[in-house]
């Protein structure tokens, strides 16, 4: 008797072959249905959840191949199993090719069927069981990286387990700090290579002659240096994904070698003379508007769209900021475990500072934030005292354009506003002030010179 209470549907035009059939297959503890030709049979794959399809190949009009093909439509996870007359064992292997689990040549006997049906069975059950692992493994990846309750945040969610299924390359955009490596995690446990390597590396923060050596591996000897033959990162990950964090730092010569590695899905490594077959799902993020940088010239359109084919967009924590309370809970909780420290939360004037305040630094600035609270406190409840001033301030230093009667100092308002952009520039970027500058769109000099004239201190260090 069988363990599995599955449902078979028996298909087959011969009456007295049904009743024989559904008589064994109740005996052996399973819901049986039957039907005289394909289209009853479609109308019960319809209808009901047939776990199993036991099928006649040759009946009048329509064959156990076609219904084998709309099945494959309507009801993709139920096994099929053809039965076909001796010496037309052809039509069973296209079958079989279609997808059919088994065949059976008449006249088979009874215990061959019970076998073949309880193997089948014994795989959809293993089946299922890997679809609930996965999806226990999809909440749990969720739950311990990417945290919100927002509408933004449900429909970021919903894209990364659609976009997870699937082997196309992702964009990952949005500002600084809003978790991008964490949503290319995401992907890469919700989809297929989760049991290969997730390798992420940030094009932004490795010099350019060496980027290359990194990315595609090099041979000995290739340089000075390369005292041993060294695997890239694109080898490294074959399986899996590969995360390219900041990929508009990529030079234009790197981004050619990336292009003929997505085109050819091959890469030869520095002064190798062999392509070597790579299958790696790339994941990229930016926080910088690609669509402008292929406008000015400064990134190849070519690229851009091989790497852009799933686009994915974080919102900014300003535009969720009824995520703060949760976000913060968890980074409490985090950081008091680290600490060693019993901390019950925060005291209400916390949320409303922290929800009047725009995170320039984003989800990562929060997390700054409260990990410098957690570990200031001597109490459980963390004070807007622990808060650093330059957030507690926000609201009464942002900067207004009102104009009274009594008139206003247009030269204080504007060094005010200059203040903050620039702030927030130095937040955006990690305080790398190059990179600052660009975000401002001046040249470095004059960002240096403002930043003096204005006394302002990098934000990232404060605290």
């Amino acid at each position: 008797m069988s363990e599995f209470n599955a449902r078979i549907l028996v298909v087959d035009d011969e009456q007295s072959m049904r009743e024989f059939l559904e008589i064994f297959l109740r005996r052996e503890g399973y819901d049986v249905v039957t039907a005289p030709d394909v289209d009853t049979a479609v109308m019960h794959l319809e209808a009901d959840e047939i776990d199993l399809v036991v099928t006649d190949m040759q009946m009048p009009e329509k064959t156990g191949l076609d219904l084998l093909l709309a099945a494959r439509e309507i009801s993709p996870e139920t096994i099929l199993i053809v039965v076909t007359a001796f010496g037309t064992t052809d039509s069973a292997i296209a079958a079989m090719k279609e997808g059919a689990y088994d065949y059976l040549t008449k006249p088979f006997k009874v215990e061959e069927l019970r076998i073949v049906i309880e193997k089948a069975l014994e795989k959809k059950l293993l089946s299922n069981e890997n679809r609930r692992l996965r999806q226990e493994l999809r909440n749990h990846s969720r739950d311990r990286n990417i945290i919100g309750h927002s509408q933004a945040m449900q429909a970021v969610y919903d894209l990364i387990a659609r976009v997870a299924e699937t082997k196309t390359n992702v964009l990952v955009s949005g500002e600084s700090g809003t978790g991008k490596e964490l949503v290319a995690r995401a992907i890469h446990e919700q989809s297929d290579r989760s049991d290969q390597p997730f390798i992420a590396i940030n094009c932004g923060a490795i010099p350019e002659n060496l980027l290359e050596s990194e990315l595609f591996g090099h041979m000995k000897g290739a340089f000075t240096g390369a005292v041993q033959t060294k695997q890239g990162l694109f080898e490294a990950a074959t399986g899996g994904t590969l995360f390219l964090d900041e990929i508009g730092e990529l030079s234009q010569p790197l981004q050619v070698k990336l292009l003929r590695a997505l085109q050819e899905r091959s890469i030869r490594r520095v002064g190798d003379i062999v392509d070597r077959k790579i299958d790696v799902r790339i994941v990229s993020a930016t926080n910088r508007h690609l669509e402008d940088e292929v406008s000015a010239g400064r990134f190849r359109e070519d690229v851009y769209y091989r790497l852009n084919v799933i686009q994915l967009t974080l919102p900014p924590l300003r535009d969720r900021l009824e995520d703060i309370p949760l976000l913060a809970q968890h980074f409490i909780r985090v950081f008091a475990e680290d600490m060693g420290k019993t901390i019950e939360g925060m005291d209400d004037e916390v949320y409303e500072v922290l929800a009047g305040y725009e995170f320039p630094g984003n989800v990562r600035e929060l997390e700054n934030l409260i990990e410098r609270a957690v570990a200031l406190t001597r109490v459980p409840i963390i004070g807007r005292d622990m808060l650093p001033a330059n957030v507690t301030r926000s609201r009464e230093s942002r900067p207004t354009t009102r104009i009274t009667e009594q008139g206003v100092d247009l030269e204080t308002l504007v060094a005010d506003y200059e203040r903050s952009l620039l702030r927030e520039a130095l937040l955006l970027s990690g305080g790398v002030k190059k990179r600052a500058a660009r975000l401002l769109g001046v040249s470095f000099r004059s960002f240096r010179y403002r930043v003096e004239k204005l006394g302002i201190e990098d934000p990232n260090r404060e605290g």
